[in-house]
């Protein structure tokens, strides 16, 4: 039997002989640390998904690059919980993924998930096993609520953080922006029924009576329904000053469209950060998405001056432009990164709840400002960014597919 030295020169030669190196013996005892990423990329909201899913994994390719937890290698774990069958993201198969990262004991975070109703049904499996979860875009305030600590804290400590604001000023926000610079004094709001449609349309609407605007009437869409034109021509009858909806784009870009073909133009059209998303200007297109107000629950950062190299290089790598979302996702990653990287110099051991600990103590700079978080896992930084769909022919470089170029930004809405 060969000696291990005699076995290691032998490696030696071949590798010599076909022409690699081999590793450094430190690099060849790097722990694996997985990150997990969920998004909905299949379905109504499968753009977005790619370019949130591409910026957690960019991070982690930079992060290796420049070994930035020495010891540790990190790799990327991308599931998605988007089914042909739902046509967007599937709690079912949310639950399913939030199983499949638990059981893998080399995942110690999750960047993810993109959607409220998927974070709902995947929390609760995370708490059990103190996986930390930072979402870039799920923002239904009941899963932070400590109301709600028994369905989504059940194994003591939070796991669900949020580089994004909630819908508790994303709804409201928005509403105030109607009320006090548009002056819109009558309303109608639909949604998508769904836990992030349901949730905001409820905070806008709520704020919106405080405001002193009028609700002439709320429905609620079925997102697999194709026709919704008998619920469009009630509400032409009743000729409201705006129209809110809340949702995604599985039914989002159907509400755009039909809008459109039924509802006087002049009226006044807005949603959350559920619209934005390139399927807007691909699927129901221009002149239909002119004019139509959205929201992001971030800082608008992504034509920033300290986020041009970070979009260069996204552009270069990945071919498309990144948006707000993308970022946080990116500042989620690197959130989780530090949060490792802090339990190792504290001489810890790699352990989920560490990190979970850690990630909830983080004071990080990022690409939006110092990411931190209050007690119950929400960003202690709540801007809400607005937004408004606009078709600027003469702007050659911007493609319809690309909404952070067709959604012009306005301002950081009113607080309330």
């Amino acid at each position: 039997m060969l000696s291990r030295r005699s076995t290691l020169l032998a490696a030696s030669a071949i590798a010599a002989v076909v022409g690699f190196s081999l590793p450094q013996a430190a690099h060849a005892a790097d722990q694996v640390v997985k990150i997990g990423i969920d998004a909905s990329l299949t379905g109504g909201d499968a753009n977005e998904a790619e370019l949130v899913k591409n910026g957690a994994l960019m991070a982690i390719e930079e992060a290796n690059a420049a070994h930035v937890v020495k010891g540790v290698k990190f790799e990327g774990y991308v599931l998605d919980d988007g089914t042909a069958t739902a046509g967007q993201y599937d709690p079912a198969q949310a639950a399913i993924n939030a199983r499949k990262f638990v059981a893998d004991k080399a995942v110690l975070g999750e960047v993810g998930p993109q959607m409220s109703g998927a974070a709902k049904a995947m929390i609760p499996i995370a708490s059990w096993a103190n996986l930390a979860m930072i979402t870039e875009s799920a923002t239904n305030p009941a899963m932070t609520d400590p109301q709600n600590a028994a369905q989504y804290r059940p194994n003591g400590k939070p796991v669900f953080f949020r580089t994004v604001a909630t819908d508790a000023y994303q709804g409201p926000n928005l509403a105030n922006y109607f009320a006090d610079t548009l002056k819109v004094k009558t309303l109608y709001v639909l949604d998508d029924s769904g836990a992030y449609g349901e949730g905001i349309a409820d905070a806008f609407q709520a704020q919106a009576a405080k405001k002193g605007i009028t609700l002439l009437g709320r429905d609620k869409l079925d997102p697999k329904a194709a026709d919704y034109s008998a619920v469009l021509t009630k509400i032409k009858e009743l000729n409201p000053d705006a129209l809110f909806f809340g949702g995604v784009l599985q039914a989002g870009v159907k509400v755009v469209k039909q809008v459109y073909d039924i509802l006087p133009h002049t009226m006044i059209k807005g949603g959350g950060d559920g619209l934005v998303g390139g399927e807007i200007f691909t699927a129901a297109g221009y002149p239909a998405a002119e004019g139509w107000y959205a929201t992001q629950a971030s800082p608008h950062v992504s034509d920033a001056a300290n986020t041009k190299d970070f979009v260069a290089k996204y552009k270069a790598k990945f071919k498309m432009s990144p948006d707000d979302y993308t970022i946080t996702a990116y500042d989620g990653t690197l959130v989780l990164i530090d949060s490792v990287k802090r339990v190792k110099e504290a001489g810890k051991p790699l352990t989920r709840e560490n990190v979970r600990d850690m990630v909830a103590t983080a004071k990080v700079p990022t690409l939006q400002g110092t990411v931190a978080f209050d007690e119950n896992g929400d960003i202690q930084d709540k801007v809400i960014s607005i937004f408004q769909a606009h078709d600027d022919k003469a702007d050659t470089a911007c493609k319809l597919e690309d909404a952070s170029c067709q959604f012009k930004y306005i301002g950081v809405a009113p607080q309330s």
